[in-house]
């Protein structure tokens, strides 16, 4: 191609998924991420739509971090022939290994109880992908280290910050020509300052465009998180119940285990059994231990007191599907922490399927469910939720924890676009409803004077 670079939404622009964002340079083009679109319906069909760009012709990808709404596409276009470099830090390559993989087996298993059951429109019902195409996907994953510029082809380079979302997760700088370079920068998930067990998000000086994501770009997380949940905690067990948590296998799970643990020292709530019923969260745990470049200095602390900080007292990792459906039978007060993080799939289903008629459950949400998902609707108030064929009636008391979620939120946001020496020529708000997108761009605009836009699905602009 000839003339500006530009810059194409396919994804992550009026949703909060499917986040994909491709560039196209003089000579070569490069894909910001490459996520699956989770959630509404008409969402989740694009996953089955044709690419909306030709595979052959890309000739690398930059993943900000792991979570599936930012990589989960990338076994889908590997199969289709994609054959170029995947760059992302050395955690985020650690947490592939385990999610994309996942991503293909519950789709395969999805696909294959929906055939032995009937309960699919489509005959025989078939999976996205399967675990094959991500283990091919996998062998194109290299990685590079925070702060250290790497080239990008002859027409641009890369560079990765930390920004504290989740294990491994960057901020991405595309420094693109030299004479004089332009720099776009894709805030990627941004992080929140002052929450245990990662650093926080590292501060960029200069950018000629942004892209930043506004999950909460219309909102403020409550302070209260940590006294809700214990007041959560202890009443369900007054009640003789079982708290359900579904929760994001990487990043949720690892820091509500470490409050729980914090509030169990406090003698603030009852130490009862915690059963981490997830697999691939049990992996991500173990991972994190492997990274000490993303551990911030109170987790760094309590490692080298010999203790992990990553167990409540009373503490089970449930490693087979066996010990999963053993914990239907158990009648005492219990924490059951399972995946998803929006009850969208894996053993929450089963968890919730058993006990949301039981008024003695509680359903803890502890972070933001998108539109069209199972965490939405229960988080909505809906009296029956469809899992796995049937109606399930939910007498279960739902909660919502804000307060947990891995995102900063819109006052979080905008310190942190504060730390530019100078406004970027234009800002795109990405990575959030339509709500939470416009309000983050009119504060944008209202309290810091930039230049500002919400990305348009399908829009490419020039740079």
């Amino acid at each position: 191609m000839s003339g500006r670079p530009t810059l194409c939404f396919l994804g992550a622009a009026g949703t909060v998924t499917g986040s994909k964002f491709l560039v196209e340079l003089k000579d070569s083009r490069v894909l910001l991420d490459c996520g699956l679109f989770q959630g509404r319906k008409d969402l989740r069909l694009r996953n089955w739509a044709q690419t909306p760009f030709d595979v052959h012709r890309l000739d690398a990808i930059v993943l900000s971090h792991a979570h599936v709404d930012h990589s989960g596409y990338l076994p889908l276009i590997v199969r289709e022939g994609f054959r170029g470099p995947v760059y992302c830090t050395p955690g985020t390559a650690d947490l592939l290994e385990i999610l994309l993989r996942d991503s293909a087996k519950l789709q395969e298993e999805d696909a294959e109880r929906a055939n032995r059951l009937g309960y699919s429109k489509h005959h025989p019902a078939l999976p996205l992908y399967g675990v094959a195409d991500a283990d091919a996907a996998l062998r194109l994953v290299q990685t590079r280290h925070y702060g250290a510029e790497f080239a990008l082809g002859d027409d641009a380079h890369v560079l990765l910050r930390r920004a504290g979302h989740i294990l491994g997760a960057a901020t991405v700088e595309l420094i693109i020509g030299a004479r004089p370079p332009v720099h776009l920068v894709h805030s990627g998930d941004l992080g929140r300052p002052g929450r245990p067990i990662l650093r926080d998000p590292e501060r960029i000086e200069s950018a000629d465009f942004l892209l930043v994501e506004s999950t909460y770009g219309d909102r403020a997380h409550p302070r209260d998180e940590v006294e809700r949940l214990a007041a959560i905690v202890t009443s369900t067990a007054e009640r003789g119940g079982v708290l359900l948590v579904p929760s994001f296998a990487v990043g949720r799970t690892q820091e509500l285990i470490w409050t729980l643990r914090q509030l169990e020292d406090a003698g603030r709530i009852p130490a009862l059994p915690v059963f981490v019923d997830s697999p691939m969260a049990i992996q991500a745990t173990e991972i994190y231990g492997r990274h000490p470049e993303d551990h911030d200095l109170d987790m760094r602390a309590l490692t080298d007191q010999h203790r992990s900080p990553l167990r409540s007292r009373n503490f089970t990792l449930v490693r087979s599907a066996e010990q999963s459906k053993a914990l239907n039978r158990v009648t005492d007060p219990m924490i059951v922490i399972a995946g998803s993080g929006m009850a969208t799939g894996g053993r929450i289903l089963h968890h919730l399927k058993q006990r949301l008629p039981d008024p003695r459950t509680t359903v803890l949400l502890p972070g933001f469910q998108a539109e069209g998902t199972r965490g939405r609707a229960l988080q909505q108030g809906a009296t029956q939720v469809r899992m796995h064929g049937a109606d399930v009636p939910v007498k279960a008391r739902v909660e919502t924890i804000d307060g947990f979620s891995a995102h900063a939120d819109r006052d979080e946001i905008l310190g942190w676009l504060r730390g530019f020496r100078r406004p970027p020529r234009h800002t795109w708000v990405i990575h959030g409803e339509p709500a939470a997108a416009g309000a983050l761009a009119a504060a944008i605009e209202r309290e810091l004077g930039w230049t500002v836009s919400v990305a348009a699905d399908g829009e490419t602009v020039e740079l």
